[in-house]
């Protein structure tokens, strides 16, 4: 007697995980001078989603540190991000300046800010 057995293997495995609560952790911001309206942003986080999260993490910093200069605006020209073991990493540098600067990747400092408060994304 022959016994067949048709996706026995799938039965067993786990469920997909059904979506979780975004319930990040900010580990810290770390900011350098690169000079006189160039700043780098170090930022760590756990439970990102992705590379997205630790951007938006990044840009509430440098939002904020143009506000505390006495800026209005920002300017984004690069982040890098990596994850090691649920950590990630995200490097990012800015300019600030009183006035629009040039360039497709602006950012008004009060309105992305609020927007930050209003996310409990925390800023420097």
């Amino acid at each position: 007697m022959a016994l067949m057995v048709v996706g026995g293997l799938s039965a067993c495995e786990a469920p997909a995980p059904a979506n979780l609560p975004f319930a990040p952790s900010y580990e810290g911001v770390r900011t350098a001078l690169m000079e006189d309206d160039l700043v780098k942003f170090d930022v760590a986080m756990r439970g990102a989603r992705g590379p997205g999260d630790v951007e938006r993490y990044a840009e509430c910093a440098a939002a904020q540190y143009a506000l505390i200069r006495g800026y209005g605006f920002a300017r984004h020209l690069r982040t890098k991000v990596e994850e090691e073991a649920g950590l990630w990493r995200g490097d990012a540098v800015y300019t600030v300046s009183p006035a629009l600067p040039r360039g497709v990747r602006t950012i008004d400092a009060e309105v992305v800010t609020a927007a930050c408060a209003e996310n409990g994304i925390p800023m420097v």
